[in-house]
């Protein structure tokens, strides 16, 4: 019943997804196909951490954290931010391509971003119900949670890498410090 609500509150918040072309278990099959195309665009696109830091910036979260860092979903009948600055929450798969394509680009944006908003990462496949408690049905999904006002949820990248960080740029920008 709690869920319901929930997802009620989603709605009425304003939370929009959009579906995202192109992802799917069709992935599994192009996988390595798209992981040479993204190489051959940036070579070092393949290297997944940065050799300044030695760490992920991005943060992976679980159940409990994620109501803990971002909002308790499955206790409170309204939206109830509970970080302590903006975050972007990035639903992924690990056998998702685009998935793997948008991984360092978040993981720059949050070395970028790092006083100003917490990336987080939502493994599907491992917290299912947390992905179906925020309606997510493609990914990779984005949910941008603002320190105040309603969250909203995008779908989908780019076509280029390049387009991809403009967009999560621009997004960040509107969404999270109302630039």
């Amino acid at each position: 019943m709690k869920k319901l609500a929930f997802i009620t509150l989603l709605a009425l918040a304003g939370i929009t997804l959009q579906a995202c072309q192109g992802t799917g278990a069709s992935e599994k099959d192009n996988d390595k196909t798209t992981q040479q195309q993204a190489s051959a665009q940036n070579p070092t696109q393949t290297q997944q951490t940065s050799d300044d830091e030695g760490e992920k910036a991005a943060i992976q979260l679980n159940k409990e954290t994620f109501k803990q860092k971002v909002v308790d979903y499955e206790n409170e009948d309204t939206w109830n931010f509970k970080g302590d600055k903006p975050c972007l929450v990035d639903f992924y798969a690990d056998w998702c391509a685009p998935c793997r394509i948008t991984s360092p680009i978040l993981e720059d944006l949050a070395k970028e971003y790092k006083d100003q908003i917490h990336v987080y990462k939502v493994d599907v496949d491992k917290y299912q119900e947390l992905a179906a408690a925020f309606g997510v049905r493609g990914i990779p999904s984005f949910l941008y949670c603002p320190s105040e006002g309603k969250p909203t949820m995008s779908s989908g990248i780019g076509g280029t890498r390049e387009e991809t960080k403009k967009m999560f740029r621009q997004n960040i920008e509107k969404y999270l410090l109302n630039n």
